[in-house]
C-alpha cells in the first residue's frame, strides 16, 4: 500500500530524531576514533620497519658468516699452496704460486674489510632499532590510554546505542529506498546533519531561513514533499507558536 505523504515525512522525521541521537553520541566521543585509527596505523608502520630492519640485520649476519667461511676457505688454500711452493721445479711454477697466495691474501684482506663494514651497520641498525622500539612503546602506551578512555565512553551509551541502532534499522524499512538515499545524501552534505527538519517561529530549522507564510500552509497541509529552497532540507511540518495570553492583574477590594 502506497504512504501518503504525511506518512512519508513521519517516518523521515523519526528518522531523523534516531539519527541525530546517534550523532549526540557518537559527538561525546569527539576525535578519540580517530585518533585509535590513527595510533593503530602508525604503530603498524613502525612494526614493518622493525620487521624490515631484523631482516636487515639477519641478511647483514649472514653475510658475515659467509665471509667468515671465504676467509677459513682462503687459509685452506694458503696453506696448500705454501706446501707446493716448497716442492717447485722451476720458476714458472714458484710465480704461479706466489701470485695465488697473493690473490688469497687479497681475499682475506677483502672479506674482513667487508665484515668490517657489516659489522658497522649492525651497529648502527641496532641503534635504529632501539630507538624505534623506544618510540613503538611510547605510541602503545598512548593508544592504551585512547583505547580505555574510548572503551569507557562506548560502556557509557552502549545498550542506548544498540538499542538506537535497532530503531534504525526498523525506521528505514518504512522509507522507499529512492527517498532514503536522498535523505542519506542531504544528511552528508549537513554540517549538523539534520536531513528532515521542522519551520520554528517562521524559519527553517536547519538553515535558519525565513519560509514564507504561503509555503509554511502548502508544508502544514503535506500533500507533497517539500525541500527549502536555501539548503535542500525537507520540510517535515510547520511548529506553531503558543502565544501565552497576558496574566490579568487583579484589582485591588477597597475596604
Amino acid at each position: 500500500m502506497e504512504s501518503t505523504v504525511a506518512q512519508k515525512l513521519e517516518a523521515l522525521l523519526n528518522l531523523q530524531k534516531i539519527d541525530s541521537r546517534l550523532d549526540a553520541i557518537f559527538k561525546v566521543r569527539g576525535a578519540l576514533p580517530e585518533e585509535v585509527q590513527d595510533l593503530e596505523d602508525e604503530i603498524a608502520g613502525y612494526e614493518t620497519r622493525l620487521e624490515k630492519f631484523n631482516t636487515d640485520l639477519q641478511s647483514l649476519e649472514d653475510d658475515i658468516k659467509t665471509y667468515k667461511e671465504n676467509i677459513k676457505e682462503s687459509e685452506k688454500l694458503i696453506k696448500k699452496y705454501q706446501e707446493q711452493q716448497m716442492n717447485v721445479r722451476n720458476n714458472r711454477e714458484y710465480d704461479a704460486i706466489t701470485k695465488e697466495l697473493e690473490l688469497q691474501d687479497l681475499e682475506i684482506q677483502v672479506a674482513k674489510k667487508k665484515i668490517g663494514e657489516a659489522q658497522a651497520r649492525i651497529e648502527s641498525k641496532n641503534s635504529d632499532v632501539e630507538a624505534l622500539k623506544e618510540t613503538l612503546n611510547e605510541r602503545q602506551k598512548d593508544l592504551d590510554t585512547k583505547k580505555g578512555e574510548l572503551e569507557t565512553i562506548i560502556s557509557e551509551s552502549e545498550n542506548e546505542e544498540s538499542k538506537l541502532k535497532a530503531d534504525r534499522d526498523k525506521a528505514t524499512k518504512k522509507i522507499e529506498e529512492r527517498l532514503l538515499k536522498s535523505y542519506s545524501k542531504i544528511r552528508d552534505n549537513a554540517k549538523n546533519g539534520l536531513a528532515v527538519v521542522m519551520v520554528k517561529r517562521g524559519a527553517c530549522g536547519g538553515c535558519f531561513n525565513i519560509v514564507p507564510p504561503q509555503r509554511q500552509a502548502d508544508i502544514r497541509e503535506k500533500k507533497k514533499l517539500i525541500v527549502c529552497e536555501h539548503c535542500g532540507r525537507v520540510f517535515a511540518g510547520v511548529e506553531d507558536e503558543i502565544e501565552e495570553e497576558p496574566v490579568k492583574k487583579k484589582r485591588s477590594s477597597r475596604s
